[in-house]
């Protein structure tokens, strides 16, 4: 036992560089989500590094944290990027969508519900709106589906689709028109709101079907359009 003890205490300081570098890839991984790295921006070392105030490299373990999550991507001789997606990244982010969200809705217990957080993003949503700003709608519209998983109550769910979430947001910076992609379904936000305050998940969860099939046609036609037309998808 002395040696098994001795052999976790030579871990020790590993446990102050993960953590550390775990919270910085949260950082990075809420900024990505958040839409302030763009698809194909390279992560400068010495910016991010001193900006944050830690080290080489425990940025380099962040960076690595998010490469594994398909967030970034690393170039060698030319550093890292935040990753730029393909169609077929864009279909499996939304299969993943389906899956996840469907589910929570459809195994969610009996009403009422906690749905703050929902209508809160909602207020969120028209906020932006009203002030025409169709980033922050975007983001929005993010938070709704965020707060429409933890619905579930799961830890493991949520940092799953944190993740993916991230990934959507990386999609939506190829959409020409984010008005067009983002207002119409601040309504349909609103529509499922309604159903679940109601007490009925069952049209909650055929709302958000169509919601997530309308959505996926319309990003992947602005992606194949855009290749179609010889375009770089940045």
């Amino acid at each position: 036992m002395a040696e098994q003890l001795s052999g976790l205490a030579d871990d020790r300081a590993l446990l102050g560089r993960t953590s550390t570098a775990e919270r910085v890839s949260d950082i990075l991984r809420s900024r990505i989500a958040e839409g302030f790295f763009p698809p194909g921006t390279r992560l400068s070392e010495d910016s991010i590094g001193g900006a944050l105030g830690v080290s080489r490299n425990t940025l380099r373990e962040a960076f690595r944290l998010l490469t594994h999550e398909r967030l970034l991507v690393h170039e060698l001789n030319r550093g890292v990027f935040v990753r730029v997606l393909t169609v077929e990244d864009v279909e499996d982010i939304y299969r993943t969508r389906g899956l996840v969200e469907c589910a929570v809705v459809r195994d969610l217990g009996e009403p009422p519900y906690a749905l703050d957080g929902l209508a809160e993003a909602v207020a969120e949503g028209q906020r932006a709106v009203r002030e025409g700003d169709w980033k922050v709608l975007g983001t929005a519209n993010i938070h709704f589906h965020r707060e429409l998983v933890a619905l579930a109550g799961s830890d493991r769910t949520d940092e799953l689709m944190r993740s993916v979430f991230a990934e959507l947001r990386l999609a939506f910076h190829v959409v020409d028109d984010p008005r067009r992609l983002h207002e119409p379904y601040l309504a349909r936000n609103q529509q499922i709101l309604g159903a679940l305050q109601a007490g009925d998940k069952t049209e909650a969860e055929k709302l958000l079907a169509v919601y997530l099939s309308d959505s996926l046609e319309r990003v992947v036609e602005v992606y194949r359009r855009r290749v179609g037309e010889g375009e770089a998808l940045l």
